[in-house]
């Protein structure tokens, strides 16, 4: 099978999904339920034993990995200096792969740390094996919605108990950080310091908040069994208080009813990645 299979990881999560057009939705799509006290490389040994969409007899693959990201202009970019540089920003990841892409148009570098095991487990099994940071799709497909409008935009993705929260100016990062999610009112204000510190216009310009899926959004606000429109809604009136124009993104709008979008939990990442494929 020529397509490319998708596994995305998470701390918490295992995904694969891959575009094909014999599937109801144009798109396979299977989570898989992860055992606990077992590493996640051991948890991809024992997917592949079970899971049917592993499989198929895809010769390649992409990894899509969620560990912390750093960002570099590309004019800054020092190969040599990129793991000592990785490792004093970020703990942890000392023995893990450190891979690093170009985003050609961000003009910037993009560093992040796979685990060698689970890279290893991966590269066993596929022919061609290609890396990725959950962030990627996201960071290109807003960067073509910011040229739409003359106002300035700052984005906040919900995602893996994670918020994204990044700006651009024209083809450059004009600023992109994460925080953990621990409540709405975590949320709210990590959102909102941004806001004051890039220097954003409470009344002209735009905040956009995206939710992988509907789970971020009860991981966010602690209810799980709560309407989730309602729960939006708490959440944009909150800001509205601060940024008057903010909105929340429909996957449905935003792909223009596209199949992918009907895929039940399926993360808008893997949405933007499927919808171009």
């Amino acid at each position: 099978m020529n397509n490319r299979l998708i596994i995305r990881v998470t701390k918490s999560s295992l995904l694969f999904a891959v575009a094909d057009p014999a599937e109801q939705n144009k798109v396979a799509f299977e989570p898989y339920i992860m055992k606990s006290g077992i590493s996640l490389a051991a948890n991809l040994r024992e997917a592949f034993r079970t899971s049917d969409l592993l499989n198929r007899d895809y010769e390649r693959a992409m990894l899509e990995v969620n560990t912390p990201t750093m960002l570099v202009p590309i004019q800054e970019f020092d190969e040599q200096s990129l793991r000592e540089l990785y490792n004093a920003t970020f703990t942890g990841y000392e023995s893990y792969a450190l891979i690093h892409q170009v985003l050609p148009h961000l003009n910037a570098i993009v560093a992040f740390a796979v685990n060698k095991d689970l890279r290893l487990v991966v590269e066993d099994h596929f022919t061609d094996v290609r890396f990725q940071h959950v962030m990627q799709p996201v960071w290109s497909h807003m960067l073509n919605r910011s040229f739409t409008g003359t106002r300035r935009k700052l984005y906040a993705y919900f995602h893996d108990k994670y918020i994204d929260v990044f700006s651009f100016d024209k083809n450059r990062f004009r600023f992109s950080n994460r925080f953990e999610m621990t409540s709405v009112n975590d949320a709210v204000y990590h959102i909102l310091h941004v806001w004051k510190t890039i220097g954003m216009d409470a009344q002209s310009d735009e905040l956009y908040l995206c939710f992988a899926t509907m789970q971020q959004l009860n991981e966010a606000t602690a209810k799980p069994t709560a309407d989730a429109p309602a729960q939006t809604m708490g959440i944009v009136d909150l800001l509205r208080r601060y940024a008057s124009k903010t909105y929340t993104i429909n996957p449905s709008a935003e792909f223009n009813r596209a199949p992918v979008t009907l895929v039940k939990g399926i993360p808008f990442d893997l949405m933007v990645q499927l919808h171009k494929a």
